[in-house]
């Protein structure tokens, strides 16, 4: 039986920041649970949602006054709906800089609204709540990432490989709470609504658009174009739009959490790369309702869940860095022999490379990839001047 509640590992990081901050702000995507775990951290914290229109018509019409008259430590949800808030919340914090003071939630990314970053400098922590982790969903304790990074796990390929139980199944259901209590086939329903919901109310909130359909036909593209190389022209041509209102878009939905751009690994004298970024969608469950992939469909030939696949592994590995101290960086790495890594892994002075396979079997030509970013990364006069 799923439980009515999972632990959400950023939860420790979240208290730590509001004990020595004034300012703590929770980003990530719609019904990913930011509301239910903001409202676990604290008891007796006051809470003021925005989503309610009469709170969000006082805080426009007045946000000076609306957060004066505010207990001392208040929840405000979803905040993305009024920026005007970001300014009175700078002023108050600069009269009272006691930590913990506003823990703010949003379902738009601040830190690619205009303004807001400047609002918010020096004054605020910012960690981001993505959809459900494995390990999260699993209620497991193995930690990939934590591993590799510590040297307990030294990768290597001997001897036949065990079987995965259960990958079909998990990239398919994604990493958002509430499908995960459905069918598949209710899943498959709730993905499409929650995309035309979140195009209809959320991004009025953060941009102006021509036409909603647009943006809903985009995502369509991207979930058969998830793990390749994003080619704007390209999907504008097939949208028949121009190309700067694709790059729009782009932008949209990458404010709103659901697609990210994986930048390519190059450093200057690594002439031979291509700086072309890789395109995820974030969730996989999305991009399988999208695509009317199944976990019945895994082992059909003529179902391509790569890219699927790779988008879903990438998610869970950068999901995993946010419950980790230390600093990390991701890319892909590409050359012009089309010689690709799916992921590069950077942190300080060292670098991983992890490649993505399904398959049942590994054979040498699968690390091939591996080898030409470990010769990249040995020529690069950075990482020798380092």
């Amino acid at each position: 039986m799923k439980p009515e509640y999972y632990p959400r590992l950023i939860k420790p990081f979240i208290l730590t920041a509001m004990a020595d901050t004034p300012v703590v702000c929770l980003l990530g995507p719609r019904q990913v649970g930011k509301t239910t775990l903001a409202q676990q951290l604290e008891a007796n914290r006051a809470y003021i949602d925005l989503d309610d229109f009469a709170l969000l018509e006082a805080a426009k019409q007045d946000p000076a006054g609306f957060i004066r008259a505010l207990p001392d430590r208040v929840t405000i949800d979803e905040v993305q709906r009024a920026p005007e808030l970001m300014i009175a919340i700078k002023s108050a914090v600069d009269k009272d800089r006691r930590p913990g003071r506003f823990l703010l939630t949003s379902s738009a990314n601040l830190l690619l609204l205009p303004g807001i970053q400047e609002s918010l400098a020096g004054r605020v922590e910012i960690l981001q709540l993505y959809p459900l982790s494995e390990r999260e969903k699993q209620l497991g304790k193995n930690h990939f990432l934590e591993q590799l990074v510590t040297g307990q796990l030294i990768p290597q390929i001997t001897g036949q490989q065990s079987v995965i139980e259960g990958i079909a199944d998990a990239v398919c259901q994604g990493g958002y709470p509430e499908p995960l209590l459905r069918s598949a086939t209710r899943a498959r329903q709730w993905h499409w609504q929650y995309l035309h919901a979140m195009i209809e109310r959320d991004v009025k909130d953060i941009a102006n658009i021509r036409d909603e359909g647009e943006l809903i036909r985009l995502i369509e593209l991207l979930a058969h174009r998830t793990a390749s190389l994003l080619n704007v022209t390209s999907l504008a041509n097939e949208l028949g739009v121009r190309r700067e209102t694709t790059e729009n878009y782009l932008r949209i939905l990458e404010r709103l959490f659901l697609i990210r751009r994986l930048p390519a690994w190059h450093k200057n004298q690594a002439k031979r790369l291509i700086k072309t970024p890789k395109i995820h969608l974030l969730d996989s469950g999305i991009v399988a309702s999208l695509r009317g992939l199944t976990a019945e469909d895994w082992h059909q030939h003529s179902a391509d869940f790569g890219g699927v696949l790779e988008s879903f592994v990438v998610q869970q590995i950068i999901c995993q860095a946010s419950w980790l101290e230390a600093e990390f960086r991701f890319y892909h790495y590409r050359d012009k022999d089309n010689i690709e890594v799916d992921l590069v892994i950077e942190s300080g002075r060292k670098i991983w490379g992890v490649e993505v396979k399904k398959s049942a079997s590994i054979q040498s030509k699968d690390g091939v990839g591996l080898a030409r970013l470990a010769v990249s990364v040995t020529k690069s006069a950075y990482w020798k001047q380092n």
